[in-house]
């Protein structure tokens, strides 16, 4: 990975790598530089190796640290990280040992190394071990748009950090909380914050508060559209939280208004919190969703859309158990399970 950033792929490794290592496996976490954003979710007894400055010292360093350690199997995520990791397998011939995973669609990806290891998908997916998608979406998008392998590449739901020791979630207290509607992300223009403003400027209700835990580049025309509808007093801007349960746990819903969106581990957490959620139809959360059947869709940009579905949900939050069902799909046991199966894969086929 390249650092322990604040974002969600980061997140994703760093619960990964933890669970495997409580597991009893031998783990190595390697990262291009030093952060501390998701460092807290990285078991302490993990071995975590800062690679040399640069990027091909960075490739030359993995490709030693390869030879030396001799991994059964390496991972790497994000198209950067994907790049450096097949540069150095293919350099150590251990290539169909590793395993590159893709997070995102390419568009939101939009760096120079990022999009040359995202457009090498032909080729690397088929030198590699395994390409993982985290979406059936992503995987149909990989295969049928960038002609990714088809036979090696896999999903597998990225796994999202859960409730853990909080009381159970009724429908009787979604009910009594005050009308707040939570965001949890980055604030990229992927995510068009701009109509859940807009949105959120046409809830009917007056009381409603929306809280905007994240942060990024964004941040200060939002603040200016605030003021400028009017609603400033009502929207607050949290900045990035490590754990952000606290906000789960004092919302009534979650709302996402991406127009590119992969996965989108926010609505995964936010159904494991019992909450309804209010997306737009971007493949990712649609799919987390189920088309519908656990959350309420509405057309990308469609801000009056929004707002109807989020004065429904405001109204009757609805009955959290069927949604906290549905989050076990994206839990840490069961993202680790097909992960390391992925592995026992990987070294049958090496041992044929």
């Amino acid at each position: 990975m390249p650092a322990l950033l604040g974002g969600g792929a980061e997140r994703v490794f760093a619960l990964l790598a933890s669970e495997t290592h409580r597991r009893g496996h031998d783990v190595i976490f390697a990262v291009d530089y030093e952060a501390t954003e998701n460092l807290d979710y990285l078991a302490p007894g993990i071995r975590q190796v800062t690679l040399p400055a640069g990027h091909v010292r960075a490739v030359m360093g993995l490709a030693a640290l390869l030879r030396r350690e001799r991994p059964d199997v390496s991972f790497s995520g994000l198209g950067v990280a994907n790049l450096k990791h097949m540069l150095a397998a293919l350099a150590t011939g251990r290539n169909r040992r590793a395993a590159i995973s893709f997070h995102g669609f390419f568009e939101s990806e939009n760096r120079l190394l990022s999009r040359l290891g995202n457009h090498g998908a032909p080729i690397f997916t088929r030198l590699c071990g395994r390409a993982i998608a985290v979406s059936d979406g992503l995987r149909d998008e990989l295969v049928r748009r960038y002609h990714a392998s088809p036979s090696r590449t896999i999903r597998i739901y990225n796994p999202v950090y859960s409730p853990v020791g909080w009381p159970a979630v009724e429908a009787a207290d979604l009910a009594a909380r005050p009308p707040r509607i939570l965001f949890v992300g980055r604030m990229h223009p992927d995510k068009d914050l701009p109509t859940l403003l807009r949105a959120f400027a046409k809830v009917s209700n007056t009381e409603a508060m929306l809280e905007l835990v994240g942060d990024g580049p964004v941040r200060p025309e939002l603040e200016r559209l605030a003021a400028n509808l009017g609603i400033a007093a009502r929207v607050s801007f949290a900045g990035y939280l490590k754990d952000p349960a606290d906000a789960y746990r004092r919302s009534r819903v979650l709302a996402l208004t991406s127009r590119l969106e992969s996965f989108g581990n926010v609505i995964a957490e936010a159904l494991a919190h019992g909450l309804p959620v209010v997306s737009t139809a971007a493949a990712g959360p649609a799919e987390i969703l189920g088309h519908g059947e656990f959350g309420a869709l509405v057309p990308i940009g469609d801000h009056e859309a929004l707002a109807r579905a989020l004065d429904a949900a405001l109204l009757e939050p609805g009955e959290p158990a069927a949604r906290q069902a549905r989050a076990s799909l994206f839990s840490i046991e069961t993202a680790t399970d097909a992960y390391l199966a992925t592995a026992e894969e990987i070294l049958r086929e090496i041992s044929v």
